[in-house]
């Protein structure tokens, strides 16, 4: 099947029916916010028909009840799903009339139904007006004719799909149908990559569905991008957000492991079981589980297929309704049917289906019709209508309560009170129905007494408003019944592929009715309907689902995890991501499980884990292989914290749980707090004034004799061991607590007591492995950065506990979810052995990581960079003492080498110390991953970093330590650094010139980069003395030529180091932090007119006036210079090549010199305004004050 045609098709087919049919309302004088007169006896001079002019009525009116938007989106996929299900019949010889619609016998583009015009035999062919059009030579005009016409005869027979064509829709069906281009020459058209092949139409389930989904991709994609814009998915949209094409092979497991599974309990046969091959035999029970099951079943050996009641809530488009008929035809047939028999009985008393979309039950209605038609050739005559519906609203429609008011408690009638109360509850129930679908519920009542009732009522002489209120509810009432009766009662099997979507993106009606009727799956509405699917089943009785697997795991899950393990877990394919080859990324992650309604204690279930195939055909292809199966009894899931699903937990892990402390019990884990709006009190430590920042807390009770306006923040960060990932400070002043106080959002999450003090955080979402880390004392923490708190008597045991192999195992079964929750380290069992060893390699990691993360420059804790360390730690001179920059690269690449080996060596020490302490030898070894490490290593270029280590991010090249280098020398330029004191020397307050001796920072800190050394203190002139300065004169040209061979540029060391200033150097500047840059590049434009850096730190409202009159003006002026030479050069050159030279040297400094002055009337602007910045607004904020004349970020 090509699904990429059926997409294309499908997406384009959509955006093209709105087209069409708006265009045909707007020949009717409909439009969009212009009001039409339904009156109007012509539009724009030409003059309508009786049943024209009552079509644009019945349209006008739905325009003013459901907007203009919402009526075209109806019309197109009213037309969409007709065209689908004639195409589908036609090709399958369903039409009645065996006249093909669209195509020849030949599958051509040639509608047979035009040629056979005059001999078709259709109920309402009005013969008369087909001589007329054949005459007039209109084909476009008969087409139109035949298919409305063939429509409505489909109605006698699939009324659900075809209703009668007397409405607007007739009105809006689109012209030019039959032109090449047409919505249904595409949807025909044969041999090429882009068509959907006829073969493809004889899969009915999946052309179908595929169909659906594809024609929602578009409506799907605005409603997420919606929701990032924090606009909550309302009734209307619930259907295209949460729509998602089950795949084959799961509904066939789910359905054989359900439906089969309860046949086969009573009527055994191994043929019929084998030709289910995803059918999972029970795994074998313990002897008094087998003698209950066995007493339970004897009731299933009298069960009759006729008996069988089956539902899918959230049907779609019917995938699973059609293989439940499928199975439903060999139980019939394995009791004694035919095939053709059941059918007619299975659409009776077999299924039934809901769904709140329109267009999801027209196509699971039309689907079910045609698999009946599939095994019985006259199902159609037979009469015979499908239990399937959109559920439908009592919008609109009155209670008798609020139509009599008074009158009701006067006593003036004697009808039968319960009916109008039980008609006035299913009024009331289906308020909003769309909005809940069918996790409303309705009591079992007498409802074919009511329908009777009201029959009656009709009849009746009387109360005038109470036969007003009669005739109007009983033209209503009738499918409010028929949902009220479906939801009441109780099946054998219910099966389905819910709706996920969380809380936070529910709108507030269906947010507070979960909250009021699911109140312990609140979280999500796939939660809400296993609720709702365990309240639809019998007690004997089966039902299946396929459902994020986050109930599982989740501490918010924990009350329906309870309720559920009340029930047998018969089997489950755990499927965890990309099982759904729609959908990639690791966000989706589902389970698919059979449930009997009904518990054996001791029961054992079979669980196929399929996590780690990457496809959804793998994940198929590992099921049926029969690997990676599990057999669990689901009373052990209870023996560890919060009852976990967590069934290929081994004897000895659950063991662990029984022998160890939890971790709970020994220590505070703390959720961080949430500020209430990031972009006002968080900051990277980098963009603000250094000395605001009070790096000394060490608990809560310092803070009031603070006089620091900021504080380290922990916010959890990427994936890494042991030490760092620290960068954010957080405004938490006296005036930044009330601030913060102030805002909505603001929650501190019970954490207060513990701010500052040293503990244990981890990052809370990875993509990887568990990155735990200690935090030294000072910061607070944000609910990303949560933190364990413990004496300081267990805190290396904890950290190298959790930094283990053993820890990472036990959270796989507590939450092997993305994200690492409190309430999972809270329950890590903690069994202390070998203390002192465990603490010392625990100290040893910690000091490793460290002296890594301070080795780079967004450490606050950075000292100097350590090639320019080696190298002030030697003497300057010749010979033997001469430094240069490749030897002292060497040292620096075997030291951060060696720290590398010693911390991979510990981390498998520990890791063999845990796993034999928790006795976990024959499941776990202590090998680490090089990738794993998280200390950087060095490798010359980027061909030399090994496979082991792709992927890491701790993998630089030489070029990445030059650069680096490079980022170093700028920042002494500027004085933020000095070669005289290590660590940050200036970023903002006082300006100590005594600290700086060897290099001198730039006076003005403002640094030209330009295509030559025009100015003095040219960056490039700048580094060259840098380097002069630390690794001595002798050497210099061989450390350029090092530097500029590493960054792998043309020409001369000092070209390619000016190259590097001119386009790569602000790049790696603001990726380096990370888009809060501290240099910031004033640039003319692509012409490199003019660039320099500034460091904001030392910026001051006038540095833009020195810009212009110290660096542009002077620019300018040597640009004029420079044309008038050119010119010269030009118009005196003695060849014809040497004119051709300086003419293009002339046109590219023309060029820089337009670009400058056009970038000069910018910056003059700016220049005048003498602008003052406040570091405290972050760089976020001041860049953009500059934005047009700095260089944009990205």
């Amino acid at each position: 099947m090509n699904k990429n045609a059926i997409k294309k098709y499908a997406v384009w087919a959509r955006r093209e029916l709105i087209d069409r049919v708006s265009r045909k309302a707007m020949r009717y004088g409909i439009a969009p916010e212009i009001p039409a007169d339904p009156e109007a006896g012509s539009v724009d001079g030409r003059l309508l028909s009786a049943a024209e002019k009552k079509e644009r009525r019945a349209l006008i009116e739905k325009v003013a009840a459901h907007g203009y938007e919402q009526t075209m989106e109806e019309a197109a996929y009213t037309w969409f799903n007709r065209f689908v299900a004639l195409r589908f019949m036609e090709v399958n010889g369903y039409l009645p009339s065996h006249v093909r619609v669209f195509t020849n016998d030949a599958g051509e583009f040639k509608p047979q139904i035009l040629a056979e015009a005059i001999h078709l035999d259709l109920p309402g062919l009005d013969k008369e007006k087909v001589y007329a059009l054949k005459e007039a030579n209109d084909e476009e005009a008969l087409f139109r004719y035949l298919i409305i016409v063939q429509c409505n005869a489909l109605n006698e027979i699939l009324p659900g799909m075809f209703q009668r064509l007397e409405d607007f829709t007739e009105l809006l069906l689109p012209d030019n149908l039959l032109r090449e281009g047409s919505v249904i020459e595409r949807l025909v058209k044969q041999g090429d990559a882009g068509s959907i092949l006829e073969e493809d139409w004889r899969d009915q389930v999946q052309i179908i569905g595929w169909l659906y989904q594809y024609y929602n991709t578009e409506p799907k994609d605005k409603v997420f991008a919606d929701l990032k814009k924090n606009i909550k998915v309302t009734k209307e949209k619930i259907p295209a957000a949460t729509q998602l094409f089950t795949p084959d092979w799961i509904v066939r497991y789910m359905v054989e492991n359900s439906l089969g599974r309860l046949w086969l309990e009573g009527h055994p046969n191994e043929s019929l079981q084998g030709e289910w091959k995803y059918y999972l035999p029970e795994a074998e029970q313990e002897e008094s589980v087998q003698k209950q099951l066995a007493e339970m079943r004897k009731e299933s050996a009298k069960l009759k297929p006729e008996d069988i009641r089956c539902i899918d809530p959230c049907m779609g488009s019917g995938h699973i309704l059609c293989y439940m008929f499928d199975v439903l035809v060999k139980i019939y047939e394995d009791y004694g049917y035919t095939a053709r028999e059941a059918a007619a009985s299975i659409v009776q008393n077999n299924l039934y289906g809901l769904d709140i979309d329109d267009r999801a039950a027209q196509l699971a209605y039309f689907a079910v019709m045609m698999k009946a038609r599939q095994y019985d050739r006259r199902f159609f005559s037979r009469g015979i209508q499908p239990n399937v519906m959109a559920i439908e609203e009592s919008n609109g429609l009155k209670t008798w309560a609020e139509t009599a008011g008074d009158s009701l408690v006067s006593g003036q009638l004697t009808f039968e009170d319960d009916f109008i109360r039980m008609a006035d509850d299913l009024i009331e129930i289906f308020q909003d129905a769309k909005e809940y679908g069918s996790l409303l519920t309705a009591p079992a009542d007498r409802y074919d007494a009511l329908m009777d009732f009201i029959e009656k009522a009709k009849q009746q002489a009387g109360n005038l408003l109470f036969r007003a209120w009669i005739d109007e509810v009983e033209q209503r009432i009738l499918p409010l019944i028929r949902q009220a009766k479906w939801l009441s009662a109780k099946y054998d099997v219910v099966v389905t592929n819910p709706p996920y979507m969380g809380a936070s993106n529910m709108s507030a009606k269906l947010s507070a009715f979960v909250k009021k009727n699911y109140p312990d799956t609140k979280s999500d509405l796939f939660a809400c309907f296993i609720e709702k699917c365990g309240e639809l089943v019998k007690n004997s009785g089966y039902y299946a689902m396929i459902t994020q697997h986050a109930w599982m795991f989740l501490s918010s899950f924990e009350k329906l995890r309870q309720k559920m393990l009340k029930k047998n877990i018969v089997n489950m394919a755990h499927l965890g991501a990309r099982a759904f080859e729609e959908i990639g990324g690791e966000v989706v992650q589902t389970t698919s499980l059979v449930l009997a309604n009904y518990s054996n204690n001791g029961y054992n279930g079979v669980y196929a884990q399929l996590i780690e195939p990457t496809t959804q055909q793998g994940k198929e292809d590992m099921f049926l292989r029969g690997e990676n199966r599990f057999v669990a009894t689901q009373e052990n899931f209870g023996k560890i914290p919060g009852s976990p699903v967590a069934y290929w937990a081994s004897d000895m892990i659950l063991a662990t749980f029984e022998n160890g402390i939890l971790v709970d019990n020994i220590s505070d884990v703390k959720i961080g707090m949430g500020t209430g709006k990031n972009d006002i009190f968080v900051r990277k430590w980098w963009e603000i004034n250094h000395s605001a920042i009070d790096f000394s807390l060490k608990n809560i009770a310092q803070l009031e004799d603070s006089h620091g306006k900021y504080f380290p923040y922990n916010k959890g960060g990427e994936y890494r061991l042991w030490y760092g990932n620290l960068q954010e400070v957080l405004w938490f002043d006296e005036a930044g607590r009330n601030a913060m106080n102030s805002m909505s959002g603001h929650r501190e999450n019970g954490g207060h007591d513990f701010y500052f003090r040293d503990g244990i955080t981890w990052t809370f979402i990875s993509s990887s492995n568990f990155g735990v880390r200690y935090l030294p004392h000072g910061a607070l923490f944000d609910v990303a950065g949560s933190t364990l708190f413990t004496d300081d008597k267990n805190i290396k045991f904890i950290l190298g506990f959790l930094s283990s192999v053993v820890c990472s195992k036990i959270l796989s079964f507590l939450n092997p979810t993305l994200n690492y929750q409190a309430g999972n380290i809270k329950s890590l069992p903690i069994i202390r052995d070998r203390i002192d060893i465990v603490d010392k390699h625990t100290d040893d990691c910690v000091k490793i990581s460290q002296q890594d993360w301070d080795a780079f420059e967004t450490s606050w804790d950075f000292a100097c960079h350590p090639i320019v360390q080696k190298a002030l730690s030697r003497p300057h001179g010749g010979g033997k003492d001469a430094i240069f920059i490749e030897y002292m690269y060497r040292f620096v690449a075997q030291d951060f080498e060696e720290r590398f080996t010693k911390l991979k060596a510990n981390e498998e020490e520990l890791n063999s110390i845990f796993i034999d302490i928790y006795g976990l030898t024959d499941e776990l070894t202590p090998e680490v991953e090089d990738r794993d490490v998280t200390v950087s290593r060095i490798f010359d270029t980027k061909e030399e970093i090994p496979a082991s280590m792709k992927g890491s991010n701790y993998a630089l090249t030489k070029a990445d330590v030059v650069k680096s280098l490079i980022s170093y020398a700028v920042g002494c330029m500027f004085g933020r650094y000095s070669l005289d004191t290590p660590g940050l020397v200036y970023a903002g307050g006082e300006w100590d010139d005594s600290k700086y001796t060897t290099f001198l920072p730039d006076e003005d800190a403002i640094i030209p980069i330009c295509d030559d050394e025009y100015f003095d203190d040219d960056i490039v002139g700048r580094f060259v003395e840098f380097i002069e300065a630390v690794f001595g004169k002798e050497t210099l040209e061989e450390n350029l030529q090092f530097i500029a061979d590493a960054l792998d540029g043309r020409g001369s060391s000092r070209e390619v180091i000016r190259s590097y200033f001119l386009t790569g150097f602000y790049a790696d500047h603001v990726k380096t932090y990370q888009k809060r840059p501290i240099y910031w590049l004033f640039d003319s434009g692509k012409k490199n007119g003019f660039k320099c850096l500034v460091y904001m730190h030392r910026y001051c409202p006038d540095t833009i006036a020195r810009i212009r009159t110290d660096y542009v003006h002077e620019q300018q002026s040597r640009y004029r210079t420079a044309i008038e030479s050119l010119e010269q050069a030009r118009d005196n050159a003695a060849t014809a090549g040497d004119k051709v030279k300086a003419g293009k040297k002339l046109a590219a400094v023309e060029a820089q010199a337009k670009e400058l002055l056009e970038y000069e009337e910018k910056i003059h602007h700016l220049a005048d305004q003498m602008i003052a910045i406040d570091l405290d607004d972050g760089v976020k904020h001041n860049y953009a004050i500059f934005q047009d004349v700095l260089a944009k970020i990205k």
